[in-house]
């Protein structure tokens, strides 16, 4: 898997995502519903850049790439179940939200451990 790529196309979906909603969903949209998209977006960018990160480290032999396949399932969990709930999907998708969150956290601590442990080998 090429995952700067990936990253990188997640990047320009969450570019999408930010202007369909800043532009197409504004109107239609609660507050709160708004508020859910604009988290998720954000958390899209966040861990976009961070599949950029691991696809570099991986080029370099740093990490494993299962973190960025963890990376990316948390982004379908986190952002997905969010834009699911702000289009008007039931609102116990927001139990799957932690799901994704918790992938997150998995996979900035596993990349921290796994560079830690690389670097002080060498």
């Amino acid at each position: 898997m090429n995952w700067i790529s990936i990253g990188a196309i997640n990047m320009a979906v969450a570019v999408a995502c930010g202007a369909f909603a800043a532009h197409g969903l504004k109107p239609r949209l609660s507050t709160e519903q708004m508020a859910w998209w604009q988290t998720g977006t954000q958390y899209f960018f966040y861990h976009a850049l961070g599949l950029l990160i691991v696809g570099m480290l991986l080029r370099i032999n740093l990490t494993s790439p299962t973190i960025a396949w963890v990376m990316q399932l948390g982004i379908v969990f986190f952002t997905g179940s969010l834009y699911l709930m702000a289009l008007g999907m039931p609102r116990w998708l927001g139990a799957i939200t932690p799901i994704g969150g918790t992938l997150f956290i998995i996979a900035w601590i596993w990349l921290a451990i796994s560079v830690a442990k690389h670097t002080s080998s060498v």
